[in-house]
């Protein structure tokens, strides 16, 4: 059997780097592509092909070998997480995630690529969310049309239909991974809210945890969220690129709803950075801006016989790991820049 050739945009990501290192390992041969040269030295290093292209600009497509992939995964985005108030430009939502998406499916359509992966974020279901009620790929959409991420939410609508569309009418196939928040070591330092650097929870928990402070929770403590591990993430990316029936969307999950509170307990009994009980602080009056959210995943079971692995505590153990090994610290470095070109 020959060698399977992928392509992967987005490549200098936290999915696309955690990706291309388990396709290294099943012997896959992999070129990396992103729009800066962040990851440059560190592909260089393991010695995979890196092209440096904007995905909104179809000429750049011509640096790019006419040969027919295997697959192409389609991780590059635009999204509030990364974009600070003072970059704020809603037509980059359409411009990046829209006209990008449409240029790849037409490089693939021209190289005779055989399959196209594209990630996406679960926000475009935001109307649908509730409390503990699992979302099924066939409920369809339900974009919020107010706030931060309403343009995200329709540009990446729009990017799943010409996938749909290159599919009905080229035959090109088409695999949608809808996603919720991916967890890992790596990106989970700092993000933008509304635009503005913010700490995240969860490692703001890790924080207290280590150094055995109490860790506060604040609004509802059983409010939760379906959140899924990026090792569990990437295991689905290969497995789809093995499949030959995969196709359409499917719900990329835990297919657990996990609580605030229970975050708060598993985080602090991971980390808790002295032999004293660990202790957990709530705050009913304050608010904790967090959207309830649960997803099906029985389809990809079905289908694809795909199956997240890590627990929470799992992951938080591997977590732990990966930070030790320092192997993606790149990624680490990569947030901090970003954040401190911001606050300049």
């Amino acid at each position: 059997m020959s060698i399977k050739k992928i392509l992967v945009f987005g490549s200098s990501g936290f999915i696309g780097t955690y990706l291309i290192d388990q396709l290294l390992n099943q012997d896959y041969e992999v070129v990396a592509s992103d729009i800066t040269d962040i990851g440059q030295e560190y592909y260089a290093n393991k010695q995979i092909p890196y092209l440096k292209i904007d995905i909104t600009k179809k000429g750049e497509f011509e640096k790019l070998e006419k040969i027919s992939y295997d697959a192409v995964i389609h991780l590059a985005a635009a999204q509030p997480a990364n974009i600070a108030e003072s970059q704020y430009d809603p037509r980059n939502y359409i411009d990046v995630n829209v006209v990008g998406t449409l240029n790849i499916l037409e490089f693939c359509r021209t190289s005779q690529v055989k399959k196209i992966i594209y990630a996406s974020s679960h926000r475009n279901t935001e109307g649908l969310w509730k409390a503990n009620k699992a979302i099924r790929e066939e409920d369809g959409r339900a974009i919020k049309y107010n706030g931060e991420y309403a343009m995200f939410s329709i540009a990446e609508s729009c990017a799943q239909d010409c996938v749909t569309h290159y599919q009905a009418q080229y035959g090109l196939k088409g695999i949608i991974f809808r996603l919720p928040p991916v967890y890992g070591y790596g990106p989970h330092t700092e993000i933008f809210k509304d635009g503005k650097p913010i700490k995240t929870g969860f490692q703001l928990f890790i924080e207290k945890a280590i150094a055995s402070q109490p860790l506060e929770v604040w609004g509802d403590s059983q409010v939760g969220r379906d959140i899924i591990y990026i090792k569990d993430v990437v295991s689905a990316f290969v497995i789809a690129i093995k499949s030959p029936d995969a196709s359409g969307l499917y719900n990329i999950t835990s297919g657990q709803y996990l609580t605030l509170r229970r975050q708060a307990e598993l985080i602090a009994e991971t980390f808790w950075g002295s032999s004293t009980v660990p202790e957990i602080v709530e705050f009913p009056e304050k608010s904790n801006g967090m959207d309830a959210f649960l997803y099906d995943n029985s389809k990809a079971k079905r289908e694809l016989g795909w199956s997240p692995e890590y627990s929470f505590k799992e992951m938080l153990l591997d977590y732990k790991k990966e930070f030790d090994l320092k192997r993606y610290e790149y990624l680490v470095d990569k947030r901090k820049n970003m954040l401190e070109l911001e606050r300049k």
